[in-house]
């Protein structure tokens, strides 16, 4: 199998696609779409979120320094997707889409109820990139869907709410389960 060269890239492809949520007050609350984030640490827990100066929610979490990470599902595509392409300095994100801000057990900004799973997290670090900052984050709070809790475990599972994912340019659900941690070297019975 040969290659092609390609010119350098973010290519590390598929990523979540997220609703980020943000602001102080209802007055100034915004959802922006992100793709650029993940996870950096689990002890003590913490994620990233990246983003380009020029997006409004970005001189929002400059200022407050904290947001919510939604994470979203194959019903909430269309809305994802809508989030990203319009700009909170034009429109109110939360009554366009339909979506309820709902209270954070921490930060100000708004967890988005129809969301599946949302992380509260506080800026601890801001690293300058170039096209993008990186909101260096401390979750300092996890909301769950009631519905989504195997009773039996206790785990939070995020596949029953069809989770969404993102691809050079493309959303997608997820699909079949190859394996779980560790079933390349799992024994047999």
């Amino acid at each position: 199998m040969g290659k092609v060269a390609f010119k350098p890239g973010t290519m590390i492809y598929p990523l979540p696609a997220v609703l980020v949520s943000c602001g102080d007050s209802p007055e100034n609350y915004n959802i922006v779409t992100i793709a650029w984030t993940g996870t950096v640490c689990t002890n003590p827990p913490m994620c990233y979120i990246s983003m380009r100066h020029e997006r409004h929610s970005h001189g929002i979490i400059m200022r407050t320094r904290e947001f919510v990470i939604n994470l979203t599902t194959v019903q909430l595509a269309k809305t994802t997707d809508w989030c990203g392409v319009r700009s909170g300095r034009d429109f109110d994100k939360f009554k366009e889409m339909h979506l309820t801000p709902a209270p954070a057990q921490i930060v100000k900004a708004p967890l988005i109820a129809e969301s599946p799973l949302n992380i509260e997290c506080r800026v601890v670090d801001i690293k300058h990139l170039g096209s993008h900052d990186m909101f260096l984050s401390e979750v300092v709070a996890v909301n769950a869907e009631e519905s989504l809790i195997d009773k039996g475990t206790g785990a939070f599972q995020l596949n029953h709410a069809s989770p969404l994912a993102y691809s050079h340019g493309k959303y997608y659900g997820l699909g079949e389960k190859i394996g779980g941690f560790g079933f390349s070297v799992k024994k047999k019975k």
